[in-house]
């Protein structure tokens, strides 16, 4: 059975901690004005129109996660990683982690960012 969770802020923390890769699937746009989580994957899944392109997606999540490896995702609000997560359980990701909250929050709570929790920028380099 798939373990899909959802997780705060302070187990993003903990789960980075025991090395858990962290996929931030924002634009680059996003990453740019408020930077990222340290040690972050950026791996976009959806255009600044909101369309998704998950078969790019997988290719390039491939590089960093498994389906029987655990992996996290993380967006702006939560809204997107929720769907990204939903996704993954279908290809078969068997431990996904996903911050409810996302970067700057929504209506799960305050994210990251607003919780004063440190980013650093992204040049796009």
């Amino acid at each position: 059975q798939a373990e899909v969770v959802n997780i705060g802020n302070g187990e993003l923390n903990d789960l980075l901690k025991q090395g858990v890769p962290l996929v931030d699937l924002r634009t680059a746009g996003e990453w740019q004005q408020t930077g990222v989580v340290k040690g972050s994957q950026m791996i976009t899944l959806f255009d600044e129109q909101g369309r998704a392109n998950p078969q790019e997606w997988t290719v390039q999540l491939d590089k960093v996660a498994s389906p029987d490896k655990p992996v996290i995702l993380i967006c702006r609000t939560g809204n997107r990683s929720a769907k990204a997560m939903a996704y993954l359980r279908g290809q078969g990701f068997t431990n996904v982690r996903h911050v409810a909250e996302g970067m700057v929050g929504g209506a799960n709570g305050p994210g990251w960012i607003a919780r004063g929790l440190p980013t650093v920028d992204w040049s796009g380099n």
